[in-house]
């Protein structure tokens, strides 16, 4: 069965685990993983007839050809552990990188999610910018780090510092810090550019009053980047709530070097004094 095949069965438990968080109400959220050749050739025998092509409306030729697993647009993940046919499915890109078109799952005229151009895109700068590694984009409707929005200066230096004081573990688990993208429209070009844009130096950007993008080399990686920084957010908003809107003592930039240091990791020091 197809459901048995690891990268397969891997992208179910990503959904499950998420909707199991509160990310996903609805039908909000997204994750697609680009496919290994041999994961490919794993489940080209449950492979259906080919559907027609699909224009994304943006290109990459890094990734012509490929193969994706992909949430289905408008369906919601926490239907994916128990009917994967109809809610997730696998895409073949074509051999100018510019369209797609479902060779297994999303059955019954289902699409790929509609943040599939973002995806795209990422997927391609993330795989220029580590040599083929980043394989995983995910999007998860976070609530306390969409909090954090509505109250903090959208820069990249204010959201970095901030989780990184938040919690010990995020200086390791994200040295790079997070890029900030204002809000947009989410689903088209637009979105996929300014993100792009950002993901050529982070590995996970938050989306304003919407969410959170995050990259990763695999499933386990991914979750818990995402995981470290909502957790971190709630951390954040849990202090400020709680001290009246001022902080007493934090972790300092000292300290954030002295982790570093201890951990071998090299922080992004645009973000500290």
């Amino acid at each position: 069965m197809m459901t048995e095949i690891p990268a397969v069965r891997g992208f179910i438990r990503m959904c499950t685990d998420g909707w199991e968080q509160g990310w996903h109400e609805r039908n909000g959220g997204n994750l697609t993983y680009r496919m290994k050749p041999e994961e490919v050739e794993q489940c080209r025998p449950f492979f259906t007839a080919p559907r027609e092509w699909n224009s994304m409306g943006v290109q990459a030729d890094n990734l012509k050809s490929e193969y994706f697993i992909t949430t289905g647009s408008g369906k919601f993940l926490r239907n994916v552990q128990d009917d994967p046919e109809h809610n997730i499915g696998i895409v073949e890109i074509n051999d100018t990188g510019d369209s797609w078109r479902i060779v297994w799952g999303l059955e019954n005229g289902a699409r790929p999610t509609s943040e599939f151009p973002s995806h795209f895109m990422n997927h391609s700068v993330r795989k220029a910018a580590t040599n083929g590694a980043y394989r995983v984009i995910y999007h998860a409707h976070t609530p306390s780090l969409i909090a954090m929005t509505y109250i903090m200066p959208l820069t990249a230096r204010d959201f970095t510092r901030a989780l990184w004081q938040s919690a010990t573990e995020c200086p390791v688990v994200f040295p790079g810090g997070v890029g900030v993208v204002p809000w947009m429209v989410p689903g088209g070009a637009d979105i996929a550019m300014a993100t792009s844009e950002l993901m050529k130096k982070y590995d996970a950007a938050v989306w304003a009053h919407h969410g959170l993008f995050v990259s990763g080399p695999d499933y386990d990686i991914t979750f818990g980047l995402m995981h470290t920084i909502e957790k971190a957010a709630q951390i954040y908003m849990l202090a400020i709530t709680a001290g009246g809107g001022k902080i007493r003592q934090t972790i300092t930039d000292d300290n954030l070097r002295a982790i570093a240091k201890e951990f071998g990791v090299e922080l992004n020091e645009e973000f500290l004094n």
